[in-house]
């Protein structure tokens, strides 16, 4: 599903415009990212919890040279389905 085919069913769904769909759903995709960036998680109820998860420092292998790379420490998203969801998916 790609987000315009979202949109659609949002739209059908709630009785919006696709307009006024698209713009709720990239506002809600905002918020998300606000909070992430700032260090918060997200949780919504029956479908799941975003967060923030810290990646140590490690050290790689570049596949085309066999050369050593060192690869930085990193902050990532990360999503973890609720167990509404998981049964849904079941």
């Amino acid at each position: 599903m790609t987000k315009a085919d979202l949109i659609d069913k949002i739209a059908s769904s709630a009785g919006l415009s696709k307009t006024d769909a698209g713009k709720a759903l990239d506002a809600c995709i905002d918020a998300v990212k606000t909070s992430l960036k700032k260090g918060h998680k997200v949780t919504l109820v029956g479908f799941g919890t975003f967060s923030i998860s810290k990646r140590k420092a490690r050290k790689g292998r570049n596949p085309r040279t066999g050369a050593e790379i060192k690869i930085p420490a990193a902050k990532v998203p990360k999503f973890t389905a609720g167990k509404t969801l998981k049964d849904a998916v079941k």
